[in-house]
């Protein structure tokens, strides 16, 4: 597989040069300063990869080319919105880049309740824990309807964990849960994520789906035509949170999809730390069912923990050969796809992907990277998988 690595712009606190000596072979980059809905110019696009190919780099996959709100729902400006998308998928392979990366999840992009929860060795992880996420929907953000969301112990739980929870802890937590809102950062209020959620009162699982089909046939016949590969990413975690839909969290889900909008074009980001939180997910099933339509991967490594609900357990970001995830058996499969594929003359035979969120180790501790991105603990994960690869190849 092409071993690539994350790079989030000129704001990034790594400095691309060092990814050499990491021996990253190319980037996965966005332009995450331009919002959701407008269109991606091809100055903006050459920019960005003057600044990669500068370093030496090229631009491998853009993660992610967002799905805007008012597309997920199907809202005002829906007609403008996929234009400024098919524009900016035309401005990309003008400029080489011919795998994107999206998803579908409702307003959340990603969710963490802690973003450096510290390990026993020292270092810090990334964590979900139900029991906070609870206190910051039914006393923070005061959503109508969560209670019926979760168990009467977790209810009285969580009110005596808010009821002894000081304003600054309040706020981080905040703070902490709206960093998976795109473009928000900290910068979202619970007024701001209060009308995002009132956008979804009609749409259930079923309404969100169909709107993603009809997106992926708006999108797709383009993408074919200019030799794109969309690559949907799953959701992060994979279950319901704040009561809105999930619906990519399985590998029937995929299938679903990829079925229902069945060209090459239409395919799958396998990322196996989202998918694999759920207790029944099979990676290698998924490569065995799919794995002529995945486009792109993400390896990292979750570890369940127990909590108040079997269905939305609590996890943590482990080392990438440490959680629940059987890294190796993945590898493995993935790395006897690309063959099949190399086989049968596929130009795209290679897989792109990356080490996906690493520890904080180390001189991570002190550099201030963003959550789930620092260097050392990324470093650690690509050279173990790197291992894993070279072994299975041998």
């Amino acid at each position: 597989m092409k071993q690539c690595w994350r790079w989030f712009g000129p704001a990034d606190t790594i400095a691309l040069p060092a990814l050499h000596q990491v021996g990253v072979e190319s980037i996965v980059s966005a332009l995450h300063h331009i919002p959701p809905g407008q269109v991606w110019t091809e100055k903006d696009i050459r920019d960005r990869m003057e600044i990669l190919e500068a370093a030496g780099f090229s631009w491998e996959v853009a993660e992610s080319l967002p799905v805007s709100e008012t597309i997920k729902t199907q809202g005002a400006m829906y007609a403008e919105h996929l234009d400024a998308y098919r524009e900016s998928l035309r401005n990309l392979v003008k400029c080489g880049v011919v795998t994107v990366c999206y998803n579908f999840m409702p307003i959340l992009d990603w969710t963490r309740t802690e973003l450096r929860a510290r390990q026993a060795h020292g270092g810090t992880a990334m964590r979900f824990r139900l029991m906070d996420f609870a206190v910051f929907d039914l006393h923070i953000l005061g959503r109508h309807g969560a209670s019926d969301d979760y168990t009467p112990e977790l209810l009285e739980t969580a009110k005596a964990r808010f009821n002894q929870m000081s304003d600054t802890t309040r706020a981080e937590l905040q703070r902490n849960i709206v960093a998976g809102l795109p473009g928000a950062n900290d910068n979202w209020t619970v007024d701001d994520v209060r009308a995002h959620l009132a956008t979804y009162t009609a749409i259930d699982a079923d309404r969100l789906r169909r709107n993603l089909i009809d997106f992926l046939s708006e999108i797709c016949p383009l993408a074919e035509e200019l030799g794109l590969r969309m690559c949907c990413h799953p959701d992060d975690p994979p279950f319901s949170l704040l009561g809105l839909p999930r619906i990519m969290s399985s590998t029937q889900d995929y299938a679903t999809i990829l079925t229902e909008v069945n060209t090459p074009a239409n395919g799958a980001t396998l990322c196996t730390g989202s998918l694999g939180v759920a207790k029944g997910f099979d990676p290698v099933e998924f490569i065995s069912r799919l794995g002529d339509r995945i486009h792109f991967v993400h390896l990292r490594n979750t570890k369940r923990l127990a909590g108040g609900d079997p269905a939305r357990p609590d996890f943590f970001e482990a080392a990438h050969l440490e959680g629940d995830t059987d890294m190796v058996a993945t590898i493995r499969a993935l790395m006897a796809e690309q063959a099949r594929r190399k086989s049968v003359g596929r130009a795209d035979w290679q897989i792109p992907m990356r080490p996906d969120h690493g520890q904080e180790l180390l001189s991570d501790l002190d550099a201030g990277s963003m959550p789930g991105y620092p260097l050392i603990g990324r470093m650690r994960g690509l050279a173990e998988l790197r291992g894993v690869m070279a072994a299975c190849a041998g």
